[in-house]
């Protein structure tokens, strides 16, 4: 919590936000005086400073009591304490580079194979 507090000074369209909201401009966004963090819609606003969505990522997706998630679930998740721009594609872009979870996919994934030519018939 004190490492997020501190990567949202460094951000510079949060600053202005928190600006926003103590001159009541901004509606969406709020700021938690207790914890010292901006929320959006009272879930916690993450900066892409130092990697930290990436470890938030990690974290949610290696974790013993989520075994590897798929990108939905792992999104609803991840959704309900945190948010962030374009956080769905994130998530989706994060679960598709695992390779954990491509093999996995690989085996449940039907094979091809070849096309088959059909006799068309032609009616007389």
């Amino acid at each position: 919590m004190v490492e997020v507090k501190e990567k949202q000074y460094n951000d510079l369209l949060l600053v202005q936000l928190k600006e926003g909201i103590h001159k009541h401009k901004t509606m969406a966004f709020s700021f938690d005086v207790d914890n010292g963090i901006l929320k959006y819609q009272g879930r916690q606003y993450f900066p892409n400073i130092d990697g930290l969505r990436e470890r938030i990522m990690t974290e949610a997706h290696t974790s013993r009591y989520s075994l590897h998630p798929n990108s939905t679930k792992m999104y609803h998740d991840l959704r309900e304490v945190y948010w962030w721009n374009d956080m769905k594609r994130n998530v989706a872009d994060f679960v598709g580079r695992c390779p954990n979870c491509q093999q996995v996919k690989a085996e449940h994934q039907r094979p091809g194979g070849l096309t088959q030519n059909i006799d068309i018939l032609m009616w007389k």
